[in-house]
């Protein structure tokens, strides 16, 4: 991103099939900062991974049962969580959703 880009519209970015029920598309970021959403059916995995980003993640859609660092709670809709560097984390989502997740610094992996 050459130019800083201060508003994203939801038709300017495509999603990705990550794996069967779990796509993403990236909203708009800075080298600092990343918005990315989730969607997911019913059944869909976040398979469990770890990054070095910081990741706070809001369910703005549906209920997930999430595992941060082997600790697992149901988060519904309006319900948030949050994982530091390096914790291996997952989700499933226990009916179909979204998430919004932001990541400090921004993924570079993710454009």
């Amino acid at each position: 991103m050459s130019e800083q880009q201060f508003f994203a519209q939801p038709e300017t970015s495509e999603w990705i099939e990550l794996a069967p029920g779990n796509r993403r598309r990236v909203l708009i970021h800075t080298p600092e900062l990343m918005q990315v959403e989730f969607g997911f059916d019913k059944g869909g995995i976040g398979a469990p991974h770890s990054h070095p980003h910081i990741q706070v993640s809001y369910v703005a859609e549906g209920t997930f049962e999430v595992t941060i660092d082997g600790k697992t709670e149901t988060v519904g809709m309006g319900g948030s969580f949050i994982v530091p560097t390096g914790l291996v984390h997952s989700v499933v989502a226990l009916e179909a959703g979204r998430l919004v997740d932001v990541f400090t610094p921004m993924r570079q992996d993710f454009v």
